[in-house]
């Protein structure tokens, strides 16, 4: 469940969440004020593979930590972000327990909307409210008793409006935005509204938005950030990857000197064809490609 997922609840309390005027937020009551606790880290206890054997690493991450998961699909990479999202106690197929600051969850942590320590930015998102971007970030900003909604508003639009390819308004109906511009949304609400401290990232590498900003963006608000995640750019930007095979994280590597190397380098390969690509949607012919692109650069170590 996302942080915007709980806000729906404030929205729906006058049955107009579908159709609510633009001035509704002027005189809306506050929904009570629940705190949500500090969390400095989170741990998953081993479980069990799909075979059944039992899981031999734990995974302990801090805030302002990226971790990322990488495995083939199928692998189990979801069922981890799974028991994550819902703080497994066990009772998941995997049998894992997620300990939040070296202890287990209270319940209301687990199951309670407006107490929700995790955020998570799936693949496939979609809206389904008849409200304009500015409304909806608006109420999410009331429900968590931001001072200004209508300013925060803004600074989130123009913050996903930097992560993504394809710019939008305020004005524009959340059902118009694109995939990327979806998650670019989320991603900024996430870390400058929603009071969760855990994010959650399923693949976003094909949404078309900056991932280095958006990683920096998180990081800079001490969330702990898990990623499960394909692309080895992605992968190296975290300090560590869990490496899932059959259902079990089978491996935690750090991210090593060398590979922050060739990270640098992938980054720039990136850069290079995210400016290739758009070119050609602006309409622009494609003349000489940039060295690191023809070959003319060499690869140093």
């Amino acid at each position: 469940m996302t942080d915007f997922e709980s806000c729906l609840g404030c929205a729906e309390s006058d049955g107009a969440a579908a159709h609510a005027a633009p001035d509704r937020l002027a005189t809306r009551e506050p929904p009570p004020h629940r705190p949500v606790p500090a969390v400095v880290s989170l741990t998953v206890v081993p479980g069990k593979g799909k075979a059944g054997e039992r899981e031999r690493e734990t995974l302990h991450v801090e805030a302002g930590e990226v971790v990322c998961v990488v495995g083939p699909t199928g692998s189990g990479k979801s069922r981890l972000l799974g028991d994550i999202e819902c703080l497994a106690q066990g009772d998941s197929p995997s049998g894992r327990r997620v300990l939040v600051n070296g202890e287990a969850p209270k319940p209301e942590w687990r199951f309670a909307a407006h107490q929700k320590l995790v955020a998570q930015v799936s693949q496939n998102m979609n809206f389904v409210v008849d409200l304009s971007v500015a409304e909806f970030i608006a109420m999410h900003a009331e429900c968590r008793q931001v001072a200004d909604p209508r300013r925060i508003a803004r600074e989130v639009i123009a913050c996903a409006n930097d992560l993504a390819g394809e710019t939008f308004g305020g004005g524009v109906s959340l059902t118009q935005l694109s995939g990327g511009q979806t998650r670019a949304l989320m991603i900024a609400d996430t870390a400058l509204v929603s009071a969760s401290p855990i994010v959650l990232i399923d693949e976003i590498e094909n949404a078309g938005i900056d991932r280095k900003r958006a990683l920096a963006l998180l990081v800079a608000r001490e969330k702990i950030v898990v990623i499960s995640t394909h692309d080895p750019i992605l992968a190296l930007m975290g300090g560590r990857r869990a490496v899932v095979r059959h259902g079990a994280v089978a491996a935690i590597l750090a991210t090593s000197a060398e590979e922050r190397t060739h990270l640098a380098r992938l980054q720039e390969i990136d850069q290079a064809m995210l400016d290739l690509r758009q070119r050609l949607r602006t309409g622009e012919r494609v003349g000489a490609l940039p060295p690191i692109l023809s070959g003319t650069k060499p690869w140093t170590r």
